[in-house]
């Protein structure tokens, strides 16, 4: 038979479409539905009762409630510990992820292990440690004393606890994306004759600049929203070291207008987590394209 016949009778390839899958249409409506049930319920329902309950009173209560002295306390307390944290996590970040993908020494293995440990030890449990070592009793607790340098229960307490429960973030972004790029683009540029700095900023930021994105976001979102960690060192000084959610606890505690007020407080972290999100989003629509072909590298 000839090429041509054969051509001829080669049965057409399948489309695309018909290959996603094979489920019958109840059944993928069915997953569907049972995906937007388990959604609405644990986060849109949650979410709506909270910008409810803050409205509840009226909107002269609700922006009332920032007015409140110690209420703006806490707001600014949670940006200035997000503003110092995010940026330490994204330098750390990248240089960890730096040293594991293009580097081999003894310890690699080690290193990512301690990358990973605040995914796994409780945030209580790291607030716990750092009273145990800069504490009035802890390690350091005398020296800092002597020295009139105060740790716990005050701004560089809170600052620690939340860098710990969120450098994991940038790194782990990081890790696996520059691994999968590999070396070859930054020795060619060295080979072409840019300096490292150089090869730093015109190469290897914009490989890894959506993965970075993605991890500073995460890093943001729990900043802003740590409590266990930040409940421990903190102290709960009021309209002194209350971040945002530990003021919400304090407010819903004291009921009545209080818990209002809490809610009112709750709304605002809330936006700001749907500002981040929305910013994600959007970022991701301009430079979809850009984002695609970076992942594809």
């Amino acid at each position: 038979m000839s090429e041509l016949a054969i051509e001829l009778y080669r049965e057409p390839p399948v489309s695309r479409e018909h290959n996603v899958t094979t489920e019958k249409r109840w059944v993928r409506r069915t997953l569907i539905a049972i995906a937007l049930v388990f959604l609405a319920a644990f986060l849109v329902v949650p979410l709506v009762e909270v910008f409810y309950q803050a409205f509840h009173a009226g909107a002269a209560a609700y922006f009332e409630t920032f007015g409140d002295p110690d209420t703006q306390t806490a707001i600014w307390m949670t940006l200035g510990v997000a503003a110092i944290t995010v940026p330490l996590n994204v330098v750390f970040g990248v240089v960890a992820a730096w040293a594991i993908s293009k580097f081999d020494f003894k310890g690699k293995s080690l290193l990512i292990t301690l990358i990973d440990l605040p995914f796994s030890v409780s945030p209580v449990v790291s607030g716990l440690v750092f009273v145990l070592l800069f504490g009035a009793q802890g390690v350091f607790g005398p020296w800092l004393t002597a020295h009139r340098i105060q740790i716990i229960f005050a701004l560089p307490g809170i600052v620690l606890a939340t860098i710990f429960v969120t450098f994991p973030f940038v790194a782990r972004e990081l890790i696996p994306l520059m691994q999968a790029q590999g070396k070859s683009d930054e020795e060619a540029a060295l080979t072409l004759g840019a300096s490292p700095l150089r090869m730093f900023w015109t190469v290897t930021v914009p490989n890894i600049r959506w993965g970075l994105l993605y991890g500073v976001l995460l890093c943001n979102a729990r900043a802003m929203g740590e409590f266990g960690a930040v409940s421990v060192v903190s102290g709960h000084v009021i309209g002194g070291t209350n971040t945002m959610p530990l003021h919400i606890q304090i407010l819903y505690e004291g009921g009545g207008a209080g818990a209002t007020a809490a809610f009112a407080v709750a709304s605002l972290l809330a936006m700001l987590a749907l500002v981040t999100l929305v910013a994600k989003t959007i970022l991701e629509w301009r430079y979809g394209d850009e984002l695609a072909h970076g992942a594809k590298h």
